[in-house]
């Protein structure tokens, strides 16, 4: 009878173990998922360099977009080695032969405008790939398109004529990222959709006034918005006064001031 006894006992320990398991490996389980889930989720942050001007650099993972890029080597020291090079148009400020000469371009793919890759080197033509106006293509799993950048103003279309440089639109971290190149506020800088980050020039008398690149904003609304290219031939565009005009108008659309010229002082 007692060995009867101690073995509905030790049967009913067992059991009340068991059910204490099974009612703990839902939960276990849950954590697991959540915690693989997270790490799944979780990505790179972009990180945006201005050098100068027009140039910028954009780190994702390892992605490394230059962006015109021009000026000094002392301004590309530390820097890592560009995975992809975009170019706008054929001036000066955005095709820099020389920068090119010293920037370490080896293996790396160049996306220019054909006006741009007439004007390369002939070595680095060889890793051009050529984008017109409402082109699109896929590099490292960037996508990218290439957008209309021009002068609406008949004293300023002598800069830049429809069809020969090119803003672009990097869908780059699951973010839509503009960039405007030389333009005034055009219909298809107006028309964008979906625009995560813009970066937005303003400078007379070669683009637009800060009163136009901002009510082309408050139209196209990007989540965030960096005024960049702002130095004209009197000087630089009032970016305060482009944000005051921005925030004014709307809350969606914030306006993030970067130093593009670290130099600025020194620019009479």
């Amino acid at each position: 009878m007692k060995n009867l006894i101690m073995s509905m006992i030790l049967l009913s320990i067992v059991s009340s173990c068991k059910t204490d398991e099974k009612e703990r490996r839902p939960e276990s389980t849950v954590t697991t998922e959540i915690e693989v889930q997270e790490e799944t989720i979780i990505t790179p942050e972009l990180r945006i360099k201005p050098i100068e001007h027009a140039s910028l650099i954009l780190e994702y993972g390892e992605h490394v977009i230059y962006v015109d890029p021009n000026g000094s080597e002392a301004l590309y020291k530390g820097y890592k080695k560009p995975s992809l090079i975009l170019i706008t148009d054929i001036h000066g400020d955005h095709l820099s032969p020389e920068t090119l000469d010293f920037i370490d371009t080896e293996g790396v793919k160049l996306v220019v405008p054909n006006a741009v890759k007439e004007k390369l080197p002939d070595p680095l033509k060889a890793n051009s790939i050529v984008l017109n106006n409402g082109n699109t293509t896929e590099l490292n799993g960037i996508n990218i398109e290439a957008v209309p950048m021009y002068n609406l103003r008949p004293e300023a279309l002598k800069f830049h004529e429809k069809g020969r440089g090119n803003g672009y639109i990097l869908t780059l971290g699951g973010e839509r990222i503009y960039i405007s190149g030389d333009t005034e506020d055009i219909p298809e800088m107006r028309n964008l959709k979906g625009i995560d980050k813009a970066f937005i020039c303003m400078n007379l008398p070669y683009t637009m006034t800060v009163e136009s690149a901002a009510s082309a904003v408050m139209d196209f609304e990007p989540k965030e918005v960096y005024p960049y290219h702002y130095r004209g031939t009197d000087g630089f565009s009032n970016v305060e006064k482009f944000k005051m005009l921005v925030n004014s108008a709307t809350d969606n659309v914030k306006v993030i001031q970067l130093d593009w010229y670290p130099n600025k002082d020194d620019v009479k």
